[in-house]
């Protein structure tokens, strides 16, 4: 007598495959949401070990600002400091601990059928990421080209930016019919907060913090324009740290907080009395670095103020860019009972 083969019930493989896939899913935002974290402390010892470098926080001030960097100092000024080593060294662990977690969102989209193409092209994004701040740190403690600051910054800007977007919406298919001009109005403004965030990180990189030393006037009459130029090696005259230059580059960016400010802050308004809590964040993170930014004129450029004021932006540009994206609709797959 034949064996009559018995074929298992094609639901229980179908259950089987929705339960991988959303516990997939579930793995994928959990790390996503742990990248983000990492990335952003990344982000703030990056920034703390530039403006340390650039001489934020040195002694005696304002005569130091800039020395350092610019190597027209006694390399007396050149000693290690404690706690930029020890932020170098937390850099790099923390640093490796993010390229772990992307590895592990790579291999979760693309190890196991089905593919998650749309999540696996975010994980491969953070990894290029990732991949290009690592060759580019090869040159960035020595370096004085403004354009290899610029790279880091935007880089380390944009991993934030995309491990918050696969977060949020790993798994969940774009609802393409919402606020469709409300995101193009959003992208503008995101558009326009990168080209902020970029003078704010050549006023960085051109020493020129203290180039505009009063609100709201600035004299500009010595700005010089190679100051916009992101391949032009800046120095500073060790008998006038304030660098009277940059003036013009420091007054665009104040400028251009005029400019994103008309921008982001009806948009905001917009987006939060159609529901959107981002459109909340945006007025007031607006605010904020508004006032951070007074801030440090006031206070002539404090280490903690442009600390601030470096992590708002970052927060904030990732705000925005969360109203230039469709509303997501829920998981489109759930773990069964």
């Amino acid at each position: 007598m034949a064996l009559m083969r018995v074929n298992p019930n094609p639901g229980d493989a179908s259950i089987r495959t929705m339960r991988s896939v959303a516990s997939r899913i579930s793995t994928l935002r959990k790390v996503a949401w742990a990248c983000a974290a990492v990335v952003l402390v990344i982000v703030s010892l990056s920034a703390f070990i530039r403006l340390s470098r650039a001489g934020l926080g040195c002694e005696p001030w304002p005569e130091c600002y800039a020395q350092h960097a610019s190597a027209v100092v006694p390399s007396a000024v050149e000693k290690p400091d404690g706690p930029v080593t020890a932020a170098r060294l937390a850099h790099r662990i923390v640093a490796v601990a993010a390229l772990l977690l992307i590895i592990w969102m790579v291999m979760t989209a693309f190890a196991s059928n089905p593919v998650m193409r749309r999540e696996g092209r975010m994980a491969l994004a953070l990894l290029a990421l990732a991949l290009f701040l690592a060759i580019l740190g090869r040159w960035t403690s020595d370096a004085r080209l403004p354009a290899v600051m610029l790279g880091n910054l935007l880089g380390g800007f944009a991993m934030f930016a995309v491990s918050w977007r696969l977060a949020r919406s790993a798994g969940r298919p774009p609802d393409a019919a919402s606020h469709d001009r409300l995101a193009r109005w959003a992208r503008i403004g995101a558009a326009l907060l990168v080209m902020q965030i970029v003078l704010g990180g050549l006023v960085s990189a051109g020493h020129a913090g203290l180039s505009c030393p009063r609100l709201p006037a600035c004299d500009t009459t010595a700005g010089s324009w190679v100051y916009l130029n992101p391949l032009h090696e800046m120095t500073v005259a060790a008998t006038d740290p304030t660098n009277p230059a940059g003036s013009l580059v420091h007054y665009l960016h104040r400028a251009g907080t005029l400019v994103v400010a008309a921008v982001l802050l009806p948009l905001g308004v917009a987006a939060w009395r159609r529901g959107r809590r981002a459109g909340g964040a945006v007025v007031v993170l607006l605010a904020l670095q508004a006032a951070l930014g007074a801030l440090l004129v006031i206070t002539h450029l404090a280490l903690p103020v442009a600390l601030a004021h470096n992590m708002a932006a970052a927060v904030l540009l990732v705000a925005v860019l969360a109203l230039a994206h469709p509303r997501e609709r829920r998981p489109a797959i759930n773990q069964p009972d």
